[in-house]
Parts: C-alpha cells; structure tokens; sequence
C-alpha cells in the first residue's frame, strides 16, 4: 500500500527525547512547490509522533499549534519530540521537524485529562446537512499540482462557493509505510488542505492571480475525531493589507469535533 512516508531510523535518547527519521515519497508532493513536503502530510506525521510519545491512558490532545518556519524541502525529515511541561492533568508537548539541518516545522500540543462530563455537554457548532456519500465527487481541487492533492478524495457540498463552503475528504494512501494509520494521525493529516477548498482566488496555479499560503495551523478539537473521512466547512477572509484567514470547523461523520485557523500572506502570484 502507497504511504507518505518511510520510517528510516529512530531512537529514544537518554533525556526523554524522541527523535524519528523519515523519507517522504511523491506523495507528500507540495501544492505551491512540488519540490517541497505539502503542510497536510507534515501535520499528519508530526500529530502521529506528538500522539505517540509517553502516552497516559487519561489524557488526549486537545490543541496541537504549528509554526511553519520555511520552506519543508522534499528530503529526510528528522522530528524531535519533547516534554516542554509535564503534569498528571495537563501536558505540553513539542515535536520540531528539521531537514537539512535546518528546523522547518514547530508543532506543540496540549494533552489535557479526560473525565466524564455527559451531564453537562453542549456543542453549538450545528451537524453537517450532508454526509460524504451524499455527495458527488469534486474534482477541482486536482487543479492544484504535487502529488499530495493527488492522493485526495474529495466530496463538494453543493452550496460551496469562494470564500464559504463545505467538502469531505479522505484518502487511501497510509502515513507511514508498513504501519496502521490511526484515525486521528489520519485525519489530521488532512486539515491543512481547509486553505484550499475556498480560494477566493481561483481553483488552482494556472487561474490564480494571487497566492495565500498559510504561515501556521492551529487546531482545537473538543472531542477525539473517529472515522476516515474528514469534513471541513471553511471561511476564507482577505484583509485589505496583505494578511488573510481560513478558519474551519472541522467534522467527523458523527458530527463537529473542533476547528481549525490558519494565518495567511496574501500577494501576487510571482510571474
């Protein structure tokens, strides 16, 4: 089965830290530069590796934040997860990803303890008016190159329109070869692609006037998504100053489960 990536080596050091190599195949292929990992993919492999070290069985990730320092070249990627706080109800986790010597990705996340509070759940976020098989199939968004875009099944609410809409969106190919892809680290391999399926700027490279890219992904998520298809009811918003704003709910097939924001630098589209 096609993956995103290889797991080359990894190694528990004798500080705490964890620190992982990976190989990325064509699949994590950019959208604004095929020679570069797209941010879907490098979310996904960072949210497995934040999932995955020191886990305590009352605790889950709440928030995971990304900064995206530069470019993420298409090479060997070494991720570095460590302890920034540790607690027994609360935990503050980094994973930085670096290639080439250089640190490309800043991922943090929160895990926070997990209890029971049935009694006074509440969710205001309204449930999607269309399930993924619904739908038809969007094939729009393969207007944009790399091979990450590539790798997508994409399904379009009818009502979707630039600057507001909904899709559905899913994907056979795993996020690490040989491995099992758990429901999170799959979905969340998905939620950077919200930037895209409203541009107000036109469906892909060759109609675009202007680009958007997304400096950072913040993501908040009120309860642990399941399932293998993600839905993303997106906003996208241009200032009048060159900074933009895609914001998100993001949707299991059992209802919202949190949000998603992304900064955006807005300018033209180099000739």
């Amino acid at each position: 089965m096609s993956a995103y990536y290889h797991c080359i080596h990894r190694e528990q050091q004798a500080d705490g830290v964890s620190v992982a190599y990976y190989q990325p195949t064509e699949h994590t292929e950019g959208t604004w530069n095929t020679l570069d990992q797209h941010m879907a993919s490098a979310t996904g492999l960072l949210t497995r590796e934040l999932s995955q070290f020191a886990p305590q069985d009352n605790m889950r990730l709440a928030r995971i934040s990304l900064d995206i320092l530069g470019r993420i070249p298409l090479a060997e990627s070494t991720i570095t997860t460590r302890f920034i706080r540790t607690g027994k109800t609360i935990e503050l986790i980094e994973s930085v990803l670096s290639c080439s010597g250089r640190d490309c990705i800043i991922a943090r996340a929160w895990r926070l303890m997990t209890q029971d509070t049935r009694a006074i759940a509440g969710i205001e976020d309204p449930v999607a008016p269309y399930q993924p098989e619904q739908l038809s199939e969007w094939q729009e968004m393969h207007n944009w190159p790399g091979g990450y875009i590539k790798s997508l099944r994409l399904v379009s609410a009818p009502n979707r329109r630039p600057g507001r809409g909904m899709v559905w969106v899913t994907t056979d190919v795993e996020m690490v070869a040989g491995e099992p892809t758990d429901d999170l680290t799959h979905l969340m391999g998905m939620v950077d692609t919200a930037n895209g399926i409203v541009p107000r700027t036109g469906l892909g490279l060759d109609e675009a006037q202007w680009m958007f890219p997304n400096t950072d992904l913040q993501i908040h998520m009120h309860r642990l998504p399941q399932g293998r298809w993600l839905g993303i009811d997106a906003v996208q918003q241009y200032g009048s100053d060159g900074i933009g704003l895609t914001s998100a709910v993001l949707h299991d097939i059992y209802g919202p489960f949190g949000r998603s924001e992304q900064i955006l630098t807005v300018r033209p589209m180099p000739c």
